[in-house]
């Protein structure tokens, strides 16, 4: 059994949830809930539990105080959050688990189940990018995973990613490369913030690293690292634009 408590502010989301997980997660045992960063962490420390459910804004300080404040972090964590694009975003780059209000379902168990199945390292490692990714001064950075690593990359650094039906290669400046089996789709998604081309349906680049275009042929984007990108008919005006407002 997975020993769970809830931190949030609020009484009927603390109710709410709890009623979803006895529903749909005949595996969690909620043990306890708090309503502050204070008692938040009194409760972690008395509990000792397996999984946290952390409200990311609380009447006394942020869920973050919590984890700062607490001396090891050996507990798995969800955090709580009503939609904030920048949180969002912050988690998805972090690879860490969150859930929006209001919850859906389906979407809480696939969070448990995925959080309760990370090794401790590897939270650690994604909570500190994370903390890292709240941090307006730091460069942003991206957690990859594969079957057997994590990654921690600023996203600064990446020069192009290239599809292969599900799975993706990140090309890093310092010619390293990462496989990832997650689409480009995802990463598309995640990127846009830093105004990453999707130049191809198989292609996804850091303009930063565009070195010139090669109109012959339909166009192939050069990169400084070398790589050579085909740009697709589709994306041709995309990729024209880009260079008549540098």
């Amino acid at each position: 059994m997975i020993r769970a408590i809830i931190i949030d502010d609020e009484s009927n989301i603390r109710q709410l949830l709890s009623y979803f997980i006895e529903q749909e997660c005949t595996d969690v045992d909620i043990i306890g809930e708090a309503d502050s960063v204070a008692s938040g962490i009194s409760i972690i420390k008395e509990t000792k539990p397996d999984l946290v459910f952390l409200d990311i804004r609380l009447p006394d300080g942020a869920g973050f105080d919590i984890l700062t404040r607490i001396e090891k972090i050996d507990f798995n964590i969800i955090f709580i959050t009503a939609y904030d694009e920048y949180a969002v975003r912050a988690f998805e780059y972090s690879a860490i688990d969150y859930i929006l209000k209001p919850f859906d379902p389906v979407l809480l168990k696939r969070s448990i189940e995925r959080a309760t199945h990370i090794m401790k390292a590897e939270l650690s490692l994604k909570m500190n990018t994370l903390l890292s990714n709240f941090n307006e001064k730091e460069d942003k950075k991206i957690v990859f995973s594969t079957s057997d690593h994590v990654y921690v990359i600023k996203v600064k650094d990446i020069i192009c990613l290239e599809s292969d039906q599900n799975y993706t290669t990140v090309n890093i400046d310092g010619n390293r490369k990462i496989v990832i089996s997650k689409t480009l789709k995802e990463y598309e998604s995640m990127l846009g913030d830093y105004n990453f081309l999707r130049v191809h349906r198989s292609h996804l680049i850091n303009p930063s690293y565009i070195e010139g275009y090669e109109k012959a042929e339909g166009g192939t984007i050069i990169m400084k690292s070398g790589h050579r990108i085909p740009v697709s008919s589709r994306r041709k005006d995309v990729v024209l634009e880009y260079f008549e407002n540098i």
